[in-house]
Order: structure tokens, then sequence, then C-alpha cells
């Protein structure tokens, strides 16, 4: 059999490496380039945003200062950033209580001139005078004012209303007058019940007060009947004293307000 004869070898190119070293070169300068050109600065970018930064970080602080409310105090020398950071705070107006401290002083001159004006009775235990600060209630027995069973005012009461107007004419004080019965009850045509003559009395008088110069957007009129005894009903005496009229003199202007 014929042997065969071998193929010779190709010859080793050593040189191969070049093309790795190649391939690494240019990895290297695309590297290169690429830091270089992350590393440029653009001038005119850079500017914009120094001077965007600069201006946020001195700008006027808008959320640590309150807004001012009120009178504000007078600078006492402090530096921009102190007043900056110290919130100011608004005094409170001194006002409303120095207009109710002059109402109450007002109050209590009435009621000493009530108290001047009715002194005699007042001494005798007939006519009665509470006062407070937000208040005051002039306390008039029905026998001033009114017969019995009846809410036309008799002779005597021109001259009690006249006093007291004269008191509460040139004033502003809201004035309440209430009034009051015992508990014996009324059925006629006029007067159904207690409640129609006590409201019948104080709107009696509040037409007097009106008469003699007191504005009647100062006054209410308002009943209860036997329903607010001061005294037991049982006797004489005790009946006389829950039929009364009493006028409720507030310190304020407010009608609606003149309650105890």
């Amino acid at each position: 059999m014929r042997r065969r004869r071998p193929t010779p070898e190709e010859p080793h190119n050593k040189e191969r490496w070049l093309i790795s070293y190649a391939d690494f070169i240019t990895l290297l300068f695309a590297f290169f380039v690429v830091m270089y050109s992350v590393s440029s600065v653009n001038e005119g970018k850079y500017k914009v945003l120094s001077e965007t930064l600069t201006g946020v970080f001195n700008a006027p602080q808008r959320s640590i200062e309150p807004v001012p409310v009120g009178e504000q105090p007078r600078n006492t020398g402090d530096s921009v950033s102190d007043q900056a950071v110290r919130p100011v705070v608004a005094e409170p107006s001194a006002q409303p209580a120095t207009d109710a401290e002059a109402r109450t002083r007002a109050l209590r001159a009435v009621a000493d001139e009530l108290a001047g004006a009715f002194d005699e009775l007042i001494q005798q235990g007939v006519v009665t005078l509470e006062t407070s600060e937000r208040w005051l209630a002039l306390n008039l027995p029905n026998s001033l004012l009114f017969g019995s069973g009846d809410a036309e005012p008799h002779y005597d009461a021109f001259d009690v209303i006249a006093r007291v107007a004269g008191v509460l004419r040139d004033r502003d004080n809201a004035i309440k007058v209430e009034g009051f019965t015992d508990n014996q009850p009324i059925k006629t045509a006029r007067f159904p019940s207690n409640w129609e003559l006590s409201t019948a009395r104080a709107a009696a008088v509040a037409r007097m007060l009106v008469k003699e110069g007191v504005e009647p957007s100062r006054l209410v009129a308002a009943g209860y009947g036997q329903h607010q005894p001061v005294a037991r009903n049982d006797t004489d005496k005790g009946r006389r004293k829950n039929r009364r009229v009493v006028l409720l003199i507030s310190r304020d202007a407010s009608v609606r307000g003149a309650m105890r």
C-alpha cells in the first residue's frame, strides 16, 4: 500500500499580538477622548448656573419673616438677620377692654343717679336697685305703677317713670322692661292669663319711657307671668313682692343682649 505523503505545516504567525495591541490602544484612546469631553467646561453654561445659584442663596427670606399685622414696633437697632428670624408678634389691641371699662364706669354712674332719684323709696325698701358690671336692675312694685288686675298706669306711675327717664334719656344703654305677677289666676276679656297681664304692664312702662324721650330702639318689653317669683306666693307679703316691673339696664347698647 502506498503511504500518503505528509502535508507540510504552515509557518506560525508570530505577529498576531499586534491586533490585540491595536484594539487596546483604540479603546484607550476612546476612553481618554470621552474623559476629555466630560471634563471640558462650557463657560457660558457655567456662568448662567453660577448666577442662578447666587441669586437663590442671596434672595431675601420670605418664609421665615411673618406677614406684619397691626402696628409694627420701632427699630431697636437689631441686625437685619435678627429681624428676619425673630417673628413679629402683633400686640393685641387694648381698645375693646378700654371700651368695656368705660361703659362699666358709665353704668355705675347710671346706678348712682338712679339711687339718688329713688333714695327715699330705696330707704323704705319699696324700690330696690341691684348692680353688677354688666347690668343693673331697678325693681319697681306694681303698687307704684298699676291698680290690681290692670295694666293702665295710675297717677303715681308718671312721676316714677319721669325720674327713670331723666336718668336714661341721654344715654344709649339698652333697656329691657320685665313684667311679673303673683300666682293668683286672672281671666278677663282683656287678660286671659297672667302672661298677657305681665306683658301688657311691661309694654305700658316702655311706652311711658318713650313719651318721656327715651329712644324706642333701646327698649324691649317682656312678660313672665307668675313663673319667675322672688318670694313665696302663699302670703300677702310674698305676693306683693312678686307683683313687680323690673327695668333691666344693660351696660351695652345691644337690646337683644340685655339679659342677666
